[in-house]
């Protein structure tokens, strides 16, 4: 009874972290998208969709010179803003690649940690009927299995934790 308890501890220790990771990631990415959004980007997209929408009020033979004038402004402040976008490409990559690469391989370096540390320890056992046709697949790297349950492996705990930890910190940011 009380290896059980331990195996039901494992699961959700590592259904934690990889949910951890999960926020993580989607934290940098919320700070990079917001950080993308620079007001005068805004205002240049504003600028040139005002400026496009009066060239094509303007659709008269005697008001052609106008509109070409307007389009050729909406063509320039277009390449000026390509510029400001490659200019803060730049400016993320450099202040958010540095937070990704150090999660991402802290990510590799605890996922292969607890990789060793179970690796031929069930992390879990669920019964049989649940997992009628991929028992075999999770219990790779595991134990056999024993008195009618299946021995989960650290292997598909940790790919099933993750993309459960996914869709879960997908769901809480929807609302928030």
């Amino acid at each position: 009874m009380e290896e059980d308890h331990g195996k039901s501890l494992k699961c959700v220790f590592i259904f934690s972290i990889a949910t951890a990771f999960q926020f993580f990631d989607k934290f940098i990415a919320l700070n990079k998208r917001k950080a993308s959004m620079s007001e005068k980007e805004l205002l240049l997209r504003a600028e040139i969709k005002r400026l496009l929408k009066e060239a094509a009020a303007l659709s008269q033979p005697s008001t052609f010179a106008q509109a070409a004038k307007l389009r050729r402004t909406a063509a320039a402040k277009e390449k000026e803003l390509a510029k400001s976008q490659e200019s803060l490409t730049m400016e993320m990559k450099a202040s958010f690649g540095l937070y990704e690469r150090i999660l991402m391989i802290s990510k590799i370096v605890i996922f292969a940690a607890l990789t060793l540390w179970f690796w031929r320890a069930p992390v879990a056992a669920i019964s049989k009927e649940l997992v009628q046709p991929f028992g075999w697949f999770l219990s790779w790297t595991a134990t056999s299995s024993f008195n009618d349950n299946v021995m989960i492996g650290i292997v598909p705990w940790l790919i099933l934790s993750n993309k459960v930890g996914r869709y879960f910190v997908k769901k809480v940011f929807k609302f928030a």
